[in-house]
């Protein structure tokens, strides 16, 4: 499988994407607490929070994809050569071909007008590309795609424990600012959410 699919592209999300977003969204609904979210979505649920991201200006929605020699558009944006070796297989199958490896986005930090250059980000790999290196790939092209955007402040909240998305995030510049204790209750317990902040200007 490795040999076939050998790049990924990170672009835009756009609706056709919804049905697979929606797959891999759920599947942290249910087996985990990384997210606080309950019940799974359906793909039309969950229409208006990929509606909330445009494809320009501070909310994004970038999404990974397995391309293959056939799914290859130059118009939709750069592939990153990942052929030694750093590519799961297959996974849900998108338009044009290729397999979704996961997402990112930059969302509104809170609804009142004075948080606008602040933003919540967030990104959920396809659980077989752990440690393949797709989160990095998303966040560097999210955070490229704000530098030019009036952002100040992007946040990440981390339910614990959560060591790879700690360094993750820490690995971008990150920093810890404190943890809600208890904050959420999930699978019958309690679950700590600690927060970090990245200065974008």
């Amino acid at each position: 499988m490795l040999q076939e699919y050998r790049e990924v592209q990170v672009r835009a999300g756009v609706e056709a994407d919804l049905p697979a977003l929606t797959d891999l969204y759920n599947h942290y609904i249910r087996e985990t607490c990384i997210t606080f979210d309950m019940e799974p979505f359906t793909p039309e649920e969950r229409r208006p929070w990929l509606l909330s991201h445009p494809q320009d200006g501070p909310h994004r929605l970038l999404v990974a994809q397995e391309t293959t020699d056939q799914a290859k558009k130059p118009h939709n944006g750069p592939a990153a050569d990942l052929s030694d070796g750093t590519l799961p297989g297959d996974d849900a199958a998108l338009p044009g071909g290729g397999a979704l490896l996961g997402y990112a986005t930059s969302s509104a930090f809170r609804p009142k007008a004075a948080y606008a250059p602040s933003v919540e980000v967030t990104v959920y790999c396809a659980p077989h590309t752990a440690g393949r290196g797709v989160g990095t790939l998303l966040y560097k092209a999210l955070f490229e795609a704000l530098a030019d955007e009036d952002v100040h402040r992007a946040y990440a909240g981390i339910a614990q424990p959560n060591e790879p998305s700690t360094r993750l995030h820490t690995r971008f510049g990150f920093r810890h600012i404190g943890t809600y204790t208890e904050v959420g209750r999930k699978f019958g317990r309690y679950w700590d959410v600690a927060w970090y902040q990245k200065d974008l200007r």
